[in-house]
This record gives C-alpha cells, sequence and structure tokens, in this order.
C-alpha cells in the first residue's frame, strides 16, 4: 500500500505510514536491545507477548528505572486515557501491558483521565467529557488492575494537589516549545497551551504527596512521547528525576495499516461494548485482506501476513506463540483462507469481549476504590 498521506506523529494526529525506525531517529529514543528484553525477563520471569513481538519497542532511560528497582527503590506507573468517546481496542494494548507491569513488579500504577484536554481540544461540552470519563472507567477497571495499588486522578476533580504542581512545571515552559512540539498556533486556546504541565504532573506528584524519591515508569503509544520530551526537562529543573518511558507501537485501523485506530470512526473500530454480531460484521465487511483475489490464486500463491490487518490484530489477543506462528504459516502457503483468518480473529476478540463486558458491569460498584482520596 502507497500511502497518500504525508506521515505525522504527534499527540493530536496520527496519519499516513508509520515509519517507526524514523520515530526513533526524529524523537531521539532507544529502540529496545535483547539485552533489554533479557534483563526484564529475568526480573518479571517471563517476557510479556507485546514485548516478544516488538508492539513495545523502545524506550528511554528504561535501565536506569529497573537499576533502580534493583536497588530496591520500586518505580510506579503512570498512564492515562483521554475521555472523548468509547473505548476501542486499540486503547487497551496499552493498558493490558502496564496491568503485566503491575503484577510482575508489584508497582502501583497512578491512572490519569484528562478530562480538561479533552474539553479544551473537542467540539463536546463540558457534561458530556464527565460521562465519556466514567464510561472510560468502567473499562480500564474491568481489566483487573490492583485496586489497593492502582489510583485514578481525574485532573478536574483532582485540581486541589494537581494544579499547585502544575503552575511550577508551566513556569518553565515557554509558549515558543510548546509551538515548536505540537504545531498550536495563535489562535489555539489557551487552555490547551497549559495542558502539557498537567500532563506533567503525575510524573511526580506520588514522590511529592509522600516526600519519596522514586522511579516514574510510563508505558504509552508513541505518540504521546512529545508530551513527556518537554516533561523529563522540566521536572529536573523542579528537583525531581527524569521519568522512564516504553513506547508501543500503533495497533493498526481495520481499514489498513496506516495511522492508529480512532473512534471517531466507530464503524471502523472494534469498540468494548461491541455485540458479537457487530464485532463479526465490522470484521469481515472492513478488515483489509493480505489474501488473493480468488480462492484459486490464494491456494496457488499464498496470503500476506504483514498487511493483512486480521493478522496484526491476533498479534494483540493470541499470545501463544506457537499457535500464531502456525496462522502465519498457513496463512502464506494458501492453506487458510482470509475468511478463515478473520474467522479465528472474531473468535479470539468476542471471547476477550465477553469476559470484558462482564467485568466492565461489575465495574460500576468499584470506581471508587480507585479513585485517589485527597
Amino acid at each position: 500500500m502507497v500511502s497518500k498521506v504525508s506521515p505525522k506523529v504527534n499527540p493530536y494526529e496520527v496519519e499516513g505510514k508509520i515509519d517507526y525506525d524514523r520515530i526513533v531517529k526524529d524523537f531521539g529514543i532507544k529502540k529496545l536491545t535483547k539485552s533489554d528484553l533479557g534483563r526484564i525477563k529475568r526480573l518479571a520471569g517471563e517476557l510479556h507477548p507485546y514485548l516478544r513481538r516488538g508492539i513495545f519497542f523502545a524506550n528511554r532511560d528504561l535501565n536506569w528505572c529497573l537499576d533502580e528497582y534493583e536497588k530496591g527503590n520500586k518505580f510506579f506507573l503512570y498512564t492515562g486515557c483521554g475521555p472523548s468517546g468509547p473505548i476501542h481496542l486499540g486503547h487497551l494494548g496499552t493498558w493490558r501491558f502496564t496491568k503485566w507491569l503491575q503484577d510482575k513488579f508489584g508497582v502501583e500504577l497512578w491512572f490519569q483521565f484528562t478530562d480538561d484536554e479533552k474539553f479544551l481540544f473537542k467540539n463536546k461540552s463540558y457534561q458530556e467529557i464527565q460521562d465519556w470519563t466514567y464510561e472510560n472507567m468502567l473499562d480500564v477497571i474491568a481489566l483487573g488492575f490492583d485496586s489497593k495499588k492502582t489510583h485514578f486522578l481525574v485532573d478536574t476533580k483532582h485540581a486541589g494537589i494537581m494544579y499547585p504542581e502544575a503552575i511550577k512545571v508551566a513556569k518553565k515552559i515557554t509558549f515558543s516549545t510548546i509551538k515548536a512540539a505540537f504545531g498550536f498556533k495563535d489562535s489555539s486556546n489557551i487552555g490547551s497551551i497549559f495542558y502539557t504541565s498537567m500532563q506533567t504532573v503525575p510524573v511526580f506528584l506520588p514522590n511529592v504527596l509522600r516526600n519519596e524519591k522514586r522511579p516514574c515508569l510510563i508505558p504509552l503509544g508513541v505518540d504521546q512521547d512529545p508530551h513527556f520530551r518537554i516533561s523529563r526537562d522540566v521536572v529536573e529543573k523542579l528537583g525531581h528525576k527524569k521519568p522512564a518511558v516504553l513506547h508501543s507501537k500503533f495497533m493498526p485501523p481495520i481499514t489498513g495499516l496506516e495511522g492508529k485506530m480512532s473512534s471517531s470512526f466507530a464503524d471502523h473500530a472494534i469498540l468494548t461494548t461491541d455485540t458479537p454480531k457487530q464485532v463479526k460484521k465490522k470484521i469481515n465487511k472492513y478488515a483489509f485482506s493480505g489474501g488473493q483475489p480468488t480462492v484459486e490464486e490464494h491456494r496457488k500463491l499464498g496470503g500476506n501476513p504483514d498487511i493483512d490487518v486480521s493478522f496484526q490484530w491476533l498479534k494483540y489477543f493470541e499470545f501463544d506463540d506457537n499457535k500464531l506462528v502456525q496462522i502465519e504459516k498457513d496463512y502464506r502457503s494458501g492453506k487458510l483462507l482470509s475468511g478463515e483468518l478473520k474467522l479465528i480473529l472474531i473468535e479470539k476478540v468476542n471471547s476477550f469481549l465477553a469476559e470484558h463486558q462482564k467485568k466492565r458491569e461489575q465495574a460500576k460498584k468499584q470506581i471508587d476504590k480507585y479513585l485517589y482520596k485527597i
């Protein structure tokens, strides 16, 4: 597929065919090495499939964070969600991996809901954003995070503890820095210009609240890195350590391998609330295929899993490496047809969602356990 869109990767735009090698170079991040993966495996006891498969592929200061961990200075995790619409499968990869980190390393998670950001950037009312904040919380809780070690921060609700720290950050960031990082213009509203200050706060807030000096580790989609490039420079000026970062690739949109999935186009995204029938319809109708035009040609020439969305998505849901390798082999050989590959994915996704939706319903009674108490 030849992209007709110049690639863009930043917190507000992801378009075109993504060149991850170029991102590594342009962002100044480091690819995870075999040595890095070996160290994680030694400390965690195993490697998550997303690490084995290169879905999490780069980092900043990971080894320093693990050095501190081995000294007994446990890091805390920080990630988050911008609540402006329904949660789709593309959101879940980072959070499922974050839960694995919490479980394997026995660490706390500070989860930020950036309701202020979405109100400032989206054409939605304040109440709509609050409604989506509630709905998104249910999906996060449904993933099974430890309620005793997980703290939800909602920017507008926790402003009392966040804003005093945010203005310290804001004082160290110039408008020209923000404009260069995000492409803001003079017409951008002043709230959006300030927002990076709020996103920086959880990097060090737990240490301020507890008078500690724990490292912060941030698992995130690589498009969010520009926020934290700024944060890393600023927090040092405020006397805090730079956060370590683990960067994830994008789960591709259902229609092809360019850009990333978006809930703005609900027909082209699998939502966590979709029914089995909706999942089947969307995958069968929209999932870009790497198969041949006819069954005869496919049997003869085989399919291309490298561009087939169903196969790429299976990397996120089929955790058995041997099964995934066999599926790839059968598809390349022509033994497995595109429709059969889609059926495998449909069954996997619906099995996951059946359990997720059950836990999501139970989460309605659990939110208070996760909200950080001021």
